[in-house]
């Protein structure tokens, strides 16, 4: 099992999963696998379907907000990370390769509703150096003042509770 990296009480990020991690993950109470990679990432992955289908065998939600590096504060990933975050109640892991852009993608998320300063000082307690993104999250943060939250219209990539049902009974 990858190392879990707290950024919150409730909020961690990790590396890429395998199918054995997931029965880990729910015995450390985490309730909802957010996955931030896109299914033709790396060869050797696990897919979409494949992560929520081990995730609701563990009674657990998952989430996916696929996100390359150029994409990482475009409106379409920011506000489908922020959905995937407020569908989920209890602990929540997010993955990607390294955690990383994981990471990234809370904080841009955050940034909309909390304090950058805050952002960044939860970011550095759990060991990340992102100070380079101080800017795109003041960005994200101005968001609040001139737009209007859009609903997330990118819901055939987050994957749901009754979809993991099918994908798993099939």
């Amino acid at each position: 099992m990858p190392h879990l990296t707290w950024i919150t009480p409730s909020f961690a990020v990790t590396a890429a999963l395998v199918p054995d991690d997931f029965a880990a993950l729910r015995a450390q109470g985490i309730r909802c696998v957010i996955s931030n990679r896109s299914d033709d990432e790396q060869a050797d992955q696990l897919s979409a379907s494949a992560e929520a289908s081990l995730a609701w065998r563990e009674g657990m939600l998952f989430r996916h907000v696929p996100a390359a590096k150029h994409e990482l504060f475009t409106d379409a990933i920011v506000d489908g990370m922020a959905h995937a975050l407020q569908g989920c109640e209890g602990a929540i892991v997010a993955h990607c390769k390294s955690g990383q852009r994981s990471a990234i993608l809370w904080a841009a998320a955050t940034a909309r509703t909390q304090p950058v300063a805050h952002v960044m000082q939860a970011l550095s307690a759990a060991g990340f150096d992102l100070e380079m993104i101080r800017d795109d999250l003041d960005a994200q943060a101005d968001r609040k003042h001139w737009q209007h939250p859009a609903p997330y219209s990118q819901s055939p990539d987050v994957v749901d509770l009754e979809l993991a049902k099918s994908l798993a009974a099939a």
